[in-house]
């Protein structure tokens, strides 16, 4: 049975063309309506009853959702194609762009992983001893309220709540797991007349609970304040933002799902080998301090994790991706943006990605301005950071003109900007980052930019991330063999000085992605450059410092093979001819310890620094002061010993 597609011109406020909707996305739709939601509710309550609809209508999505519950009937999905496309200054036919919008939300979302995060109500207040006392007097009733004044305050006697005196020294955690250590902590002694008396003050004391209202002003005790749960901070001079905090924290008892944003594979980690360092990518552009390094890989902490997806965006190895939704699901409703606006008969679309505060701005334009261009596809994302390269080259590749990347006040840029920068080196001036705050002012922006001559042969995005980054990148330079990257790039070449390399081969076994090989029969350094992760962890291990990275791209099928960068003549041991090492290690070790090292004075050992491990070990087997002899082995005892013992006693 075929999903329903309910389609309505909003009181004959946009142009629909149900027949065609149907004809491209493949969904069964009756036609256009004028009034789904008021006058002709009677015809969405028959296709919800009937089950498996998908609404064109974001506006009255909750009308439709409270009906469905009335009826006891599955909540049908919902889809806008009035602000993102109907409602436009543009005279262009907007059917091809509606079928996409269609088709993109009718792909099967992903199921989502979550933990359970309990939160008892237990809440520290810190701040100035007027603001905090009087939060601490709103919020006594809903949570068990401790607040912590400053040394010095003078406390006020209640049993609504404790009162502790202190310096806050540092904080960790996140919403129902926070641990704080307390410098010249004194706690109230209860009974008495007059001001409580306080403990004798100790330094790191220790204390856990649930939620943090921070009211002191000044600088946040974490980074990325906004994004720690839990953690709620207000400037006491300002009623209203305290009072929202108050608010908030009184609403955070309970058990809530954390999502777990990024997966993490640590086998593929590049961050260090052998306690040399390689990649701290994720470590650099993570706001929150969620990732910290453990050895050889990194760990990420999901409930500090604010699924910003700037980490996955740079990790070259994959070991972490995004999973709200997977690089898979991405790339996915790009191709059915895509091919769905092609097989519509659009043309040489642009797509907008942009996040929750874009698509506010785009309803907003489309009510009281202009609206969308007819061949601007917006494609709403839940973390703009995520968005890498690999995601602008596949947009490219899979047939759309330009890619425009809508930024939030808060979308952090540490990730997008060396992004943007890496794929503009692939694919130059067709992507670009609007920093537009204006529904007006970016309505005018799209409308001035005329549409970009899409890809002829679009690409189908199949694979990992680096795999459909290369896919894309041959696509959209059909001529070009090679091309040469910024520094920091996750592709690229190693150039090894022959001269210095005296092929030790320590690259080659800390080599994370096997990029680095060697030849088991020969003295040879491989290399395969469609693996290299450009992490630096060979340069940082040579012992010569022979090695330089190269970022580049190399287009042709030679990255998928194994060149040579370094070989040498083997040397031919002495006593059975085998070929083993490097002939001119050899040699350099003979001219420096022959006859000038005291366990190689003799010609004898110094003839074993030739040989090859069989027959070292014989010689030395062999030879007068053989390591590998014992003591000499006493002679077994007979009866006439044991009886001849006997007699002489």
């Amino acid at each position: 049975m075929s999903k329903t597609l309910l389609v309505c011109d909003c009181l004959g406020s946009q142009a629909v063309d149900a027949k065609k909707l149907a004809d491209v996305t493949g969904l069964a739709c009756s036609g256009c309506h004028s009034s789904l939601c008021t006058t002709q509710i009677e015809i969405a309550a028959k296709a919800i009853e009937a089950g498996d609809v998908m609404i064109a209508c974001a506006q009255e999505a909750h009308r439709f959702s409270e009906l469905a519950e009335k009826l006891e009937a599955e909540q049908p999905q919902f889809v806008d194609i009035r602000d993102r496309a109907g409602w436009t200054a543009d005279t262009a036919a907007t059917t091809a762009k509606m079928a996409a919008l269609i088709a993109d939300a009718n792909l099967r979302e992903p199921t989502y992983q979550s933990v359970d995060v309990v939160s008892e109500g237990t809440c520290m207040i810190i701040g100035p001893q007027d603001a905090a006392q009087a939060a601490a007097d709103k919020l006594a009733d809903t949570l068990s309220v401790t607040v912590l004044l400053a040394p010095g305050s003078r406390i006020e006697p209640t049993s609504a709540y404790d009162t502790v005196v202190g310096k806050l020294h540092q904080a960790s955690g996140s919403l129902g797991q926070f641990e704080v250590k307390i410098n010249a902590f004194q706690q109230s002694l209860i009974g008495g007349r007059g001001t409580p008396a306080l403990t004798e003050a100790r330094d790191g004391a220790v204390s856990h609970c649930d939620i943090i209202l921070d009211l002191t002003g000044g600088t946040p005790l974490f980074a990325a304040p906004q994004k720690r749960d839990g953690y709620l901070r207000a400037d006491p001079k300002s009623a209203p933002a305290v009072a929202e905090a108050i608010f908030a924290a009184s609403q955070m008892v309970g058990t809530f799902e954390k999502p777990l944003f990024v997966r993490l594979e640590t086998s593929l980690c590049a961050h260090s080998r052998a306690e040399k360092p390689a990649c701290s990518n994720c470590l650099n552009v993570c706001p929150t301090g969620a990732i910290l390094s453990a050895g050889e890989h990194v760990t990420i902490d999901p409930l500090i994790c604010a699924g910003c997806g700037a980490c996955s965006a740079v990790c070259p190895s994959g070991a972490i991706t995004y999973d709200m939704p997977s690089p898979d699901h991405t790339f996915r409703r790009i191709n059915t943006l895509a091919a769905t606006y092609r097989d519509a008969g659009g043309k040489d679309a642009t797509l907008l990605v942009h996040g929750d505060h874009g698509a506010q701005m785009i309803g907003l334009a489309a009510r009281h301005g202009r609206g969308l261009p007819a061949h601007v596809i917006p494609m709403e994302v839940s973390a703009l950071s995520g968005f890498g390269h690999a995601e602008m080259l596949a947009a490219l590749a899979s047939g759309f003109g330009n890619v425009a990347i809508l930024l939030g006040p808060k979308t952090e840029r540490d990730a997008l900007d060396p992004q943007l920068a890496l794929a503009d080196a692939i694919s130059a001036d067709k992507i670009t980052l609007l920093d537009i705050t204006d529904p007006d002012a970016l309505s005018d922006h799209l409308f001035d930019q005329a549409p970009a001559k899409a890809l002829a042969t679009p690409i189908l995005p199949l694979g990992t991330r680096r795999q459909v980054a290369r896919l894309a990148a041959k696509a959209l330079n059909p001529d070009v063999e090679n091309i040469t990257l910024p520094q920091g790039a996750p592709y690229g070449a190693v150039i090894v000085d022959t001269d210095a390399c005296t092929l030790c081969l320590a690259c080659v076994s800390l080599c994370p992605s096997g990029a680095l090989g060697d030849n088991p029969d020969l003295p040879q350094l491989r290399f395969q450059e469609d693996a290299c992760l450009q992490c630096g962890l060979c340069t940082n291990v040579c012992p010569e410092k022979a090695i330089t990275l190269a970022p580049q791209l190399d287009l042709t099928d030679a990255a998928f093979t194994q060149t040579i960068l370094n070989e040498e003549e083997p040397f031919a041991c002495v006593e059975c001819g085998t070929l083993f090492g490097v002939k001119s290690t050899v040699e350099k070790i003979m001219e420096k310890l022959a006859g000038n090292h005291a366990m190689f004075a003799n010609p004898a050992a110094a003839r074993m620094i030739q040989m090859c491990d069989g027959c070292r070990i014989n010689a030395q087997y062999h030879s007068d002061n053989n390591p590998f002899a014992g003591g000499e082995r006493p002679r077994p005892r007979s009866t006439d010993d044991y009886l001849s013992k006997r007699k002489d006693h």
